[in-house]
């Protein structure tokens, strides 16, 4: 899988561009570089990235507004690196629609963790769960989302096109979204702590916190208000986690 896969670094810092590219080829992944995010959109196009490593702290457009360039114009993940590892900057790139978050200086094999497990995340799988297991095991990963259309009401999740639909409104999903959603409305009525929704929609993924699923359930909440949702279709169960209520 990994020799495949391409991967564009955007980082200010020539010596970690130099390291980070020389780890990452002794892996077996096609690396790019840019000095700043001025040409990510072209270069997007051009290279077609499977990840990108996206630096916040960069002269004149800094990371946060490279991020919002490329979420208008692609799902690709994002892991965004920093050397301010404060919660406030996790929590803005998590809101603005990055994958991961890694504070500098880290060890380039947790950099290589993370970004398998980003890919992992990234990729619809072939295997099929019952849908009312809950297990805590990385394999909760692997749950299928090439299983095509899943209805709850008024709303249509489709795995394969990433988009949720409701009535006549549909939206494309980010990476993170689509798994939650998958989670909840594969549950409906069910509720599902943090650390259960961890496991199905990250595959108890270690880097996960349950402050990084709050985040993630906000974001969820305001895509839904912006498909014209008007009640609280995922409900907060006060000391359990996290219910999608049925229409």
């Amino acid at each position: 899988m990994d020799s495949a896969k391409k991967i564009l670094i955007i980082d200010d810092d020539k010596r970690l561009h130099e390291r980070v590219r020389e780890f990452l080829q002794a892996n077996r992944y096609e690396c790019a570089s840019l000095m700043g995010g001025g040409a990510v959109l072209e270069t997007l196009d051009v290279f077609r990235p499977d990840i990108v490593l996206l630096d916040v702290m960069m002269p004149g457009e800094d990371g946060f507004s490279v991020l919002l360039k490329i979420r208008g114009e692609s799902k690709v993940p994002v892991l965004m690196l920093t050397a301010r590892g404060e919660d406030t900057d996790r929590i803005i790139g998590l809101e603005l629609g990055a994958d991961d978050y890694l504070a500098k200086p880290f060890n380039p094999r947790e950099l290589l963790a993370r970004i398998r497990a980003v890919l992992r995340r990234s990729e619809p799988l072939e295997n099929t769960r019952d849908k009312d297991e809950v297990d805590d095991s990385s394999s909760a990963l692997h749950v299928a989302f090439s299983s095509g259309m899943i209805r709850r009401g008024s709303y249509i999740l489709d795995t394969k096109r990433q988009t949720l639909t409701f009535g006549s409104t549909t939206t494309s999903l980010s990476t993170a979204e689509l798994c939650l959603l998958h989670a909840f409305m594969t549950r409906a009525g069910t509720v599902l702590s943090r650390d259960q929704l961890m496991v199905l929609a990250f595959g108890s993924d270690e880097h996960s916190t349950a402050r990084s699923i709050d985040v993630h359930i906000s974001r969820l909440r305001a895509l839904l208000r912006d498909l014209g949702e008007t009640a609280s279709r995922i409900r907060t169960v006060w000391g359990s986690g996290y219910c999608w209520i049925e229409e």
